[in-house]
């Protein structure tokens, strides 16, 4: 490991002192970095609105390419950094104090507020609703050819699946061990808020300065992108048809176009605000809503399900858990589900590392990898029982109320489904489709954070970088939605596709991390 402490011998370098040495930033912005990643994004919609059906089949390929020469290698990185995580917080050097503050500088409930929001946000209500109906109807290859199907066993198999792709290993991807490298070379050592910082304990200034720098960064850049505009133009998609549903509004792209806009408009102005303001508005109010409307249902719905339901699906996931990590039978059912989330996951991974980073300042090691890998798991997986499974409670009840609505893999037909059986049905569709948009909302001003972060290289990018970012990710949206699905479609499949190069970036972490850790506990004496 490259020795960090002769790059700022004199103590940690002002967020001015990184920029010098992080590159070729002018007017705060690193060009190169931007030039590659707009530039591929750009690239990407306008091809797709010359010939769509091309992309697709341009993007399928890649999509089969990568899961098959590297999903294994995403199934064992996604266990490792989960158990090498784990293994750190127990340790001595759970005791570690992060990013060179003595004390947090965000309360913790908003600090908790903020990462669980950010982070469920892409798929906290419309695959909560989904995803387990889906395990119900079509059972998961892992619990065997002879699994219980229609019945209450089937329903907890189906929550155990969810709760696999939702649960520990997708949380820990996203900042856990890279949060540590961050927090000690970026806070501590005055490097650049940048994903190429990540490859610095292993090739030294060389990746800190050049192309190969820049081509990292673009690459996490657009990865991250990529994966907040699906969201965000999903959305679009999602909430036009369940206002179609409720009140009538015709599900044109008129509709979804307003909605593009007033979404935009609201992470926007919350990403310019910045973290302490806006970010942590929504957040919060994410928080409370979500809140009301789990404890509405657990106590208006289908409680004794409920109740029995989590406890029920939570054994099955840890009873499973290798074998469920580690399932490697059935390819096509693997490409579409679990490989499909790790994709996004892992692309997800550097940039909201950055993003915790940046919140969780004066956090011990534990605090912080117990709250990513363990606490917001187990939240998660409440979330999707309350949800999801008083979608099962329903169908049990009462077959084909859910899932015949479903069919196709119409998400949102899942949700509202499930929220008009419910006591106060119209109103409850209502407030989730509110708390939809505040989600998403979350995921835009964090990630558009993210990226302006490693466009300037530290913790309070311009605010006009920020605006950049945020409107582009909303034209990209409305482009490929005007598409139809396979816009979006041939989107999330690129999502899998960036994961590739930022697997590779992630992976010298799984022993840089230990290594930071412990001369972190060194220099702290614990």
């Amino acid at each position: 490991m490259t020795d960090t402490s002769r790059t700022a011998s004199s103590g940690p370098a002002t967020p001015e002192e990184s920029d010098a040495d992080s590159g070729p930033l002018r007017g705060g912005l690193d060009w190169p970095v931007f030039i590659i990643s707009g530039g591929v994004l750009a690239l990407f919609a306008i091809a797709a609105l010359v010939d769509l059906k091309g992309v697709s089949a341009l993007i399928q390929s890649a999509f089969s390419f990568s899961t098959h020469y590297f999903g294994a290698y995403w199934q064992a990185l996604m266990l490792a950094t989960f158990v090498i995580a784990i293994a750190l917080t127990f340790g001595r050097t759970g005791r570690v104090r992060l990013g060179g503050l003595a004390a947090p500088d965000i309360s913790t409930l908003r600090w908790m507020a903020i990462i669980l929001c950010t982070l469920l946000a892409g798929g906290g209500v419309f695959w909560a609703a989904a995803e387990p109906i889906a395990h119900f109807t079509s059972p998961p290859p892992v619990f065997g050819a002879d699994a219980p199907t229609g019945n209450v066993d089937a329903a907890y198999n189906a929550l155990a699946q969810s709760f696999m792709h939702w649960g520990f290993l997708a949380w820990a991807m996203l900042g856990s061990l890279t949060g540590i490298i961050f927090m000690y070379l970026h806070y501590e050592k005055g490097l650049p808020l940048k994903p190429r910082t990540l490859l610095y304990p292993l090739f030294g200034d060389r990746v800190m300065r050049g192309p190969i720098g820049s081509l990292v960064d673009a690459c996490c850049v657009l990865a991250v992108v990529a994966g907040t505009v699906g969201p965000i133009g999903f959305l679009g998609l999602q909430v036009s048809y369940g206002l179609n549903a409720l009140f009538g509004i015709p599900d044109t792209y008129a509709t979804q176009l307003a909605l593009l806009a007033v979404l935009t408009v609201i992470y926007t102005l919350s990403a310019v605000s910045g973290v302490t303001r806006g970010i942590q508005l929504l957040s919060s109010a994410n928080v409370l809503l979500g809140g009301a409307l789990l404890l509405f249902i657990l106590v208006m719905g289908p409680t004794g399900f409920l109740l029995d339901a989590f406890p029920q699906g939570l054994t099955r996931y840890v009873g499973n858990f290798v074998s469920m990590a580690a399932f490697r039978e059935d390819g096509g059912w693997l490409n579409s589900w679990t490989l499909f989330f790790w994709g996004w996951f892992i692309g997800y991974g550097p940039l909201m590392a950055m993003f915790v980073a940046r919140i969780s300042r004066g956090r011990t090691l534990r605090q912080m990898v117990l709250l990513i890998a363990v606490v917001s798991p187990l939240i998660t997986c409440l979330w999707f029982t309350i949800i999801g499974g008083s979608g099962l409670a329903f169908e049990l009840s009462n077959p084909g109320s859910v899932s015949g609505p479903f069919t196709g893999f119409n998400l949102p037909a899942a949700l509202i489904a499930i929220t008009q059986q419910l006591p106060f049905g119209f109103t409850i569709s209502v407030l989730f489709l509110v708390l939809t948009t505040l989600f998403v909302a979350t995921t835009g001003d964090s990630m558009t954070y993210a990226v302006s972060m490693v466009m300037s290289g530290h913790d309070n990018p311009p605010r006009g970088v920020r605006v950049f970012w945020s409107l582009m990710m909303g034209v990209v949206a409305a482009l490929l939605i005007s598409m139809g699905d396979g816009g979006i479609n041939a989107l999330q499949s690129f999502i899998v596709v960036t994961a590739v190069p930022v697997s590779l970036i992630l992976l010298p972490s799984l022993w840089n991390a230990p290594l930071i850790a412990r001369r972190m506990a060194r220099e702290q004496g614990v």
